[in-house]
């Protein structure tokens, strides 16, 4: 049942030690904290049982010296009382004695301190009959009385057939008792206070591998493992391998070195890969312009060409344009991969917007654009062409994918969370993404359809040419897509941080051809194949 607050009553804050609704008390979090608790919750324990024992033993054996006292005695002071003698020789102050005739009390007084009267017919009813209750065998049994206080007493038959009844007070008993309770608690206070010092000093001493284990793994957790090979932090020391946290030490840096190996394995592996693609990317510049200058050259016959002749030029000038972006994004990857430094200079992206959406306009006449731009512009820091290729490959993406009358809105606008960033979003009506493809929608070659051959689609490579350029601005990019709303999302900081001066891992290549209004030409990314 949920509970709500009145309007007008005050809220009440959790008092330390109790249980709020809806929040249990869960014991300390840390292994010390346990290890100490667990530590003292026995202590407390054994503290309590030695102290249960001691106090039981000793007032057994207090009691046991009253009996002893009261079996000598032998009835001698309450048989006194008979003749008005009172016989107090011997007798401790609050010793009790009573004659019993026929189940009646006829005599009963009590020894009194030094300078005060003895008790006469002070005794109630109950007391009476308390009295009356008991069996004359002689074993001593524990009587409260009301008008005077709880006795240890024993009653035995007398001579002329009454009871004599004879008590010691309980009082020396229970104050003993009282106070060796009271030296006990001081005690064990002080016993778990030092055990708990001492405990957290020795569980500190104990668990400091473990630390180090944490702040390790830590530090670990802090580094981009994912961005290639990092410099892992120096192995924990395990000075105990024989011991539990020592084992553990062991086995972490056994896995660190494993991490480290495995990191540097598929570094290695990366840079071969980037390498074979820009020597690629180059190797095949060559022969393309080769293929392309003669096919150029055979459309230039003066002669009539038959026309599967002029067909087949058509086809093969297409394909090679075709082969040439797909070169030429391959080492643009290349190059952000290898982390080039791109052009830092003041961009004025709704400029960007507007060229961008018009260049799209003339690819797709049958959508219908939308801009949705602040009225002051808005910039930011970066390469304005690779900005401008991160628009033209969202609209591209965004008209290759959505039918014929949909509506595509760009926006662009300052965004107060994080400060100081510009967000750029491409949205449209369109048929949506597949969800379980959305998580690998900006992987390279990623296709929703493994099927389609490459002459039905694009690369591939369009979104992951967006995520490698936003990310090289130190920007994000996300898609959120359900049938009939998709937003790809990219938001550049306004100052992104100065890259440190690398030098190159592959050779430089030319420069790609700048990306042209003519969205038409099937080279873009297709929504469902990632590109």
């Amino acid at each position: 049942m949920i509970r709500r607050r009145l309007p007008g009553t005050a809220r009440h804050p959790a008092t330390p030690g109790r249980v709020t609704a809806g929040r249990r008390w869960r014991g300390p979090r840390t292994l010390r904290g346990r290890l100490i608790a667990g530590l003292l919750v026995l202590l407390a324990l054994a503290c309590a049982a030695v102290g249960l024992a001691s106090t039981l033993a000793l007032g057994r054996f207090l009691v046991s010296q009253l009996d002893a006292r009261l079996t000598q005695d032998r009835g001698r002071f309450a048989s006194s009382l008979e003749h008005g003698e009172r016989d107090t020789r011997g007798q401790s102050p609050g010793t009790f004695g009573a004659r019993l005739m026929n189940g009646r009390v006829t005599h009963a007084a009590a020894v009194a301190a030094p300078g005060s009267d003895e008790y006469g017919s002070v005794l109630t009813p109950d007391d009476e009959y308390a009295l009356a209750a008991l069996p004359a065998d002689g074993v001593p049994r524990t009587v409260e009385l009301h008008a005077i206080d709880e006795y240890r007493m024993r009653a035995v038959p007398g001579r002329d057939g009454d009871v004599l009844v004879t008590g010691l007070p309980m009082e020396g008993v229970e104050a003993t008792v009282r106070r060796l309770q009271t030296v006990e608690l001081v005690v064990f206070a002080g016993v778990l206070a030092v055990t708990g010092l001492a405990g957290t000093v020795w569980v500190r001493l104990s668990l400091r591998p473990l630390r180090r284990v944490a702040a390790t793994a830590g530090e670990v957790t802090k580094l981009p493992l994912a961005s290639g090979r990092v410099t892992l932090p120096d192995p924990v020391p395990d000075a105990e391998p024989y011991s539990e946290v020592g084992q553990v030490a062991a086995a972490f840096n056994r896995m660190l070195g494993h991490v480290e190996d495995a990191l540097a394995r598929r570094h290695a592996g990366e840079q071969r890969l980037r390498a074979f693609a820009a020597d690629a990317g180059h190797e095949l510049r060559t022969p393309l312009a080769a293929v392309r200058g003669y096919v150029e050259l055979a459309r230039r016959h003066p002669g009539p060409l038959p026309d599967e002749v002029r067909h087949a030029l058509e086809r093969v000038q297409a394909e090679s344009d075709r082969m040439a972006a797909l070169v030429d994004d391959l080492l643009l990857l290349a190059r952000l991969d290898a982390g080039r430094p791109l052009l830092r200079q003041e961009v004025d992206v709704t400029r960007l917007a507007i060229d961008a959406t018009g260049d799209a306009r003339v690819a797709g006449p049958g959508h219908r654009w939308r801009l949705e731009l602040p009225e002051e512009p808005v910039t930011v820091l970066g390469d304005p062409g690779r900005i401008h290729q991160v628009l033209a490959n969202l609209l591209a993406n965004a008209r290759v994918h959505t039918p014929e009358g949909s509506t595509v809105t760009v926006s662009v606008r300052e965004t107060p969370a994080p400060p100081g960033s510009v967000e750029l979003t491409v949205a449209d009506d369109g048929p949506g993404i597949p969800a379980e493809f959305q998580r690998e929608i900006f992987e390279r070659f990623a296709r929703a359809d493994k099927a389609r051959s490459r002459a039905s689609g694009g690369t591939g490579l369009g979104l992951a040419i967006v995520r490698a350029v936003v990310a090289a601005h130190h920007g994000t990019v996300e898609v959120t897509s359900e049938p009939g709303h998709t937003v790809f999302r990219v938001v550049f900081p306004k100052a992104p941080p100065e890259p440190p001066p690398e030098p190159p891992l592959v050779p430089p290549p030319e420069p790609p051809p700048a990306v042209s209004g003519d969205l038409a030409a099937g080279d873009e990314a297709r929504r469902s194949d990632g590109g």
